[in-house]
C-alpha cells in the first residue's frame, strides 16, 4: 500500500510557491503522493487558490512523488480545455500525474452558489460524455464526436501525455453504486466517504460484479492524521491518503506532520 497526502490549497496553504516547497519536503520525507483539492469556493474558507497552477509548480519542484487534482468536478469543465491541461501537466511532471474525476460535491453548495447545474442525472451524463471525450482527445487520434453536450468535428490533440493511459481515479461516495460502475472502466476509485475497512471489502465485491476482473486497479481512501493504515491495507486499499484540514489550516502543524513521514 502506498501513502500520500490529501491537501486542500486553503488558508495558510493558499500559495502555489509554498505548496511546491511543501511537496518537495514531502517527497524527501518518503510520502508517495501529493494531491490537491479542486474547488472554486468552499464553506468556511476565505483563502483558496487554483490547484492546477499549484500542481504545475509542484511538478517542477519534485521528481518522484505522484500528484494530481483530487478530485476535479468534471461537469463544470469543458473536456477540450481539460485535455490540454492534463497533457501539459503529465509532460511537465514526466509521467507522474493522476487525474481524480467526479460529479462534484453538492454538500458545500458550490455548484448552487456559482449558478451551475445541480441536477445529478444531467451532471452524470455530462461526466460520462466528458470522460469518453477525454480518452479520445488524449489518445492523439483525430476525434469526431457529436453528443448531448459536446460536438467535435475532426480535432487532433498533440502532444499526448507521457503515460498511456493517463491514470484516472473516479470519485465514489460509499455506498452509491453508480460511481463504482463508472470506475471499473478506468484505473481506480477514490472513495470519498468510507468509515471502516469492512466497507472496502463490500465495495470490492461490487467492483467484481460490475466487471473489474483481475487487472491492476487502485482503491484509494483518505483518513485523518494518526489513523492506522494496517486494517485498510488488509481490506485491499492500495493508496492510503492522510487528509489535512480543510479549515483553519496552519503551516507549522502541517510542516510537522509532513516531516514525520508516512510512518511517523
Amino acid at each position: 500500500m502506498r501513502r500520500g497526502l490529501f491537501v486542500p490549497p486553503f488558508g495558510e496553504l493558499a500559495d502555489p510557491g509554498y505548496l511546491a516547497g511543501l511537496a518537495a519536503r514531502a517527497e524527501e520525507a518518503g510520502w508517495e503522493g501529493f494531491f490537491l483539492w479542486d474547488h472554486l469556493v468552499f464553506p468556511g474558507v476565505e483563502d483558496l487558490i487554483d490547484p492546477w497552477t499549484a500542481l504545475a509548480a509542484i511538478a517542477l519542484s519534485t521528481s518522484r512523488i505522484r500528484l494530481g487534482p483530487m478530485v476535479t468536478p468534471v461537469p463544470r469543465r469543458r473536456p477540450t480545455f481539460l485535455a490540454r491541461q492534463l497533457a501539459a501537466l503529465d509532460l511537465l511532471s514526466r509521467g507522474r500525474l493522476i487525474f481524480g474525476a467526479g460529479l462534484g460535491d453538492l454538500v458545500g453548495r458550490e455548484f448552487e452558489i456559482l449558478g451551475e447545474d445541480v441536477d445529478p442525472k444531467r451532471r452524470a451524463l455530462r461526466l460520462d460524455e466528458s470522460l469518453e471525450l477525454l480518452e479520445a482527445l488524449l489518445s492523439g487520434r483525430e476525434v469526431h464526436h457529436e453528443g448531448a453536450n459536446f460536438k467535435i468535428s475532426g480535432a487532433t490533440f498533440r502532444p499526448t501525455p507521457e503515460q498511456r493511459p493517463l491514470p484516472i481515479w473516479i470519485a465514489a461516495r460509499w455506498p452509491n453504486r453508480a460511481p463504482l460502475r463508472r470506475a471499473v472502466r478506468y484505473q481506480g476509485v477514490f472513495v470519498i466517504q468510507v468509515d471502516e475497512p469492512a466497507q472496502v471489502l463490500s465495495m470490492r465485491e461490487l467492483l467484481g460484479k460490475f466487471g473489474l476482473g483481475d487487472r491492476p486497479f487502485e482503491i484509494v481512501v483518505t483518513r485523518p492524521p494518526g489513523a492506522d493504515p494496517g486494517p485498510w491495507a488488509e481490506a485491499g486499499v492500495t493508496w492510503f491518503l492522510t487528509q489535512l484540514g480543510p479549515r483553519d489550516l496552519r503551516r507549522e502543524p502541517v510542516e510537522a506532520l509532513i516531516r514525520s513521514g508516512p510512518e511517523g
